[in-house]
């Protein structure tokens, strides 16, 4: 159609069979006027029109004839200066807003000359499409293993990954039916025949999977099958995109293993960690209940130690009282003696006394005998007088007596009074030095009660912390549990 173009312009350009072609052609002359357009054409760009206004404000589809094809262009020295050295067909994408254009100029020849130029225009947006999808399908080659099948399962072609992964030749496997790659007991489960059901019923299946490549080799894929439709929406093959995961699988069993053996070992761990931890709670209840006692005790000693250390305090007071008292009654029987001697004194002085009326009595007793009848009156009153000096003489001998007992007995509480005086004073150091040790006793105690008080705090604090203790190693196996399901999941 274009050699025809080429070569009678004239017959063209008045020919409407340019209107009748679906392909969108533009035809303008050596100026760049554009001087036709066909329907195809005139209706492709009018379904852009309003987005190619957003760029090109003055754009207009009912107006393009007569226009210069500068109007699709911003900038248009660079387009006039190639077509002005266009003498073959080119190839060429413009953008113009959110729209990209696929572009094939054709110089338009007569007589040798160029005497203008045709244009196709074709949406870029398919064929850029196609292009990524293309590089897409390109990019998942080079890294993954892909292979084709049939609906009924039957190799169609398969890609170098896929080939190397498994250890096969294409020819090896290409028409061989997908069962090659699996054991026979999952060939004959119902599972196997439904996955290739949802397959043609067009459900795609991913997944890991373990399969068989040459000679039993294992080989784990991930990977997914997926069922590609024609126009009608009919499956019409299954496409497998597959990574070949068999090192990292084999890792996992090996991690499985080394997992289960150092679970196994924490399990043990934590079973005599659990144990001791018990063990030690129990030690330390029974001594908090002894540290207890023991307090218990050292308050009830310090309690009876502070009674004695007060009755000690009231023996002193006592004994101070009893020390005054008896230097009181010293005192007073010193005074008893001192009033014994004196008496001894008035004793003596009556019996001075006496012996005188004695002697008076003697002289009255011998003149009344010279006086003869005349002196028997007076020798009766001098024997009165003789007899009551007698009777004063044995009086005085008498209270003599009885002076000299008091003075003995005087002697004997003084010193009775003295012993006990020096008896109470070693009694009151006895007291004084006791209570003194029994002080310092209630303040031994006291310390010691106060210590036992905190050492049962203490004891009780530990307690607690071995509690937190057993509480944690409970929330530790818990995590390790959970810790292991999640390894579990992990190496499944």
């Amino acid at each position: 159609m274009l050699g025809m173009l080429r070569k009678d312009y004239k017959i063209i350009n008045k020919t409407t069979a340019l209107d009748t072609v679906r392909a969108n052609i533009m035809i303008a002359d050596n100026d760049l006027k554009i001087t036709y357009i066909n329907p195809s054409v005139a209706s492709f760009l009018r379904e852009a029109e309003a987005d190619l206004r957003k760029e090109l404000p003055n754009f207009n589809v009912d107006t393009l004839v007569g226009s210069k094809i500068d109007v699709f262009h911003k900038n248009p020295v660079h387009q006039q200066r190639m077509l002005g050295a266009l003498t073959r067909p080119h190839n060429a994408t413009i953008r113009v807003g959110a729209h990209q254009f696929d572009l094939l100029v054709s110089p338009l020849m007569k007589d040798g000359q160029r005497i203008g130029f045709v244009v196709e225009w074709a949406d870029a947006k398919e064929r850029l499409l196609n292009l990524d999808y293309a590089a897409q399908v390109a990019a998942i080659h080079r890294s993954q293993a892909v292979i084709e099948f049939d609906t009924d399962g039957t190799v169609r072609t398969a890609n170098e990954n896929f080939l190397t992964a498994f250890g096969f030749h294409l020819d090896e496997i290409k028409g061989k039916h997908h069962s090659l790659f699996i054991d026979a007991e999952h060939k004959a489960s119902a599972e196997y025949n439904a996955f290739w059901d949802d397959l043609r019923r067009g459900t795609y299946r991913s997944g890991q999977y373990r399969r068989i490549g040459k000679q039993g080799k294992v080989v784990w894929i991930e990977g997914s099958y997926n069922p590609i439709f024609d126009e009608h929406g009919k499956v019409v093959k299954i496409v497998k995109f597959a990574t070949d995961i068999t090192n990292q699988m084999n890792l996992l069993r090996d991690l499985k293993v080394l997992l289960d053996q150092n679970f196994g070992e924490i399990d043990q761990a934590m079973a005599q960690s659990s144990s001791e931890v018990r063990s030690a709670a129990l030690a330390a209840e029974q001594t908090s209940a002894n540290v207890q006692t023991v307090a218990a005790s050292a308050e009830e000693l310090a309690a009876s130690i502070a009674e004695i250390s007060q009755s000690m305090a009231n023996s002193r007071t006592a004994a101070d009282s009893v020390y005054d008292k008896a230097n009181a009654v010293g005192a007073n029987a010193g005074r008893l003696t001192d009033a014994a001697q004196s008496m001894n004194s008035i004793v003596g002085l009556i019996q001075n006394i006496a012996s005188q009326i004695n002697l008076l009595a003697l002289n009255a007793t011998i003149e009344a005998a010279r006086a003869g009848e005349a002196g028997k009156g007076f020798a009766v009153v001098a024997s009165e007088v003789k007899n009551l000096a007698n009777q004063a003489a044995k009086a005085t001998e008498q209270i003599t007596r009885e002076i000299d007992l008091i003075q003995t007995t005087s002697a004997e509480v003084a010193g009775a009074l003295d012993g006990i005086r020096g008896g109470i004073e070693t009694v009151r150091s006895f007291v004084t030095a006791t209570a003194s040790a029994v002080e310092e006793q209630n303040s031994v105690t006291q310390s010691v009660s106060g210590n036992m008080q905190s050492a049962a705090t203490s004891v009780q604090t530990a307690s607690a912390n071995i509690a937190g203790i057993s509480t944690a190693v409970s929330q530790m196996a818990q995590a390790v549990e959970r810790t292991r399901s999640a390894a579990v999941v992990l190496v499944r």
